[in-house]
């Protein structure tokens, strides 16, 4: 069997969707230093922390998949249960087509 060509490419997506994860993280660092801004967002400082969540999570399935998983095993391994419902349910739909 040959090699995938985009394990490669699916690797470093997940390289950069880590890098936007620590973005994020720094962000929400500064942005909780401010007391007045922190009182106020608290809802919204909590987002970011979800979309690291995610991107972490999105991240782990390029690299399974980049390391030669199938798709249902790189899902499997998620485990922010939206995000794995998300991808499951994209898989099906590729499958029913």
């Amino acid at each position: 069997m040959s090699p995938d060509p985009y394990r490669q490419l699916q690797a470093a997506i997940a390289g950069e969707l880590r890098q936007l994860r620590r973005d994020l993280e720094t962000l929400a660092e500064t942005l909780v230093c401010d007391p007045h801004f922190a009182g106020s967002y608290l809802d919204q400082l909590q987002a970011f922390d979800l979309l690291g969540q995610f991107a972490e999570e999105s991240a782990g399935v390029l690299e399974r998949l980049a390391d030669g998983a199938d798709a249902d095993a790189a899902v499997a391994g998620v485990r922010v249960g939206v995000v794995q419902a998300r991808l499951s349910a994209a898989i099906a739909s590729v499958k029913a087509a």
